[in-house]
């Protein structure tokens, strides 16, 4: 629920990342807004960020980055 974590899982993988802060957390969240400004503030490249609790953009997220890289092996 941290919202730092996707920027040190991108610092130390090379696939990209995909951060979905969730509305509910230990400490003081506000419904999601302090993971979500954290995430959008990333100095990680390959952080992709996607709204509270958008388990569905992130899975579109996930669709788009693997049709990529799917066209990207057959050139």
């Amino acid at each position: 629920m941290e919202g730092a974590l996707p920027s040190v899982v991108a610092g130390l993988v090379a696939a990209p990342v995909i951060a979905v802060p969730t509305s509910v957390g230990y400490g003081a969240s506000f419904g999601g807004l302090a993971p979500l400004l954290s995430m959008l503030n990333s100095c990680a490249a390959g952080v992709a960020v996607v709204n509270i609790d958008n388990g569905f953009g992130a899975g579109y997220m996930a669709a788009v980055i693997n049709r990529q890289s799917r066209e990207g092996l057959r050139e």
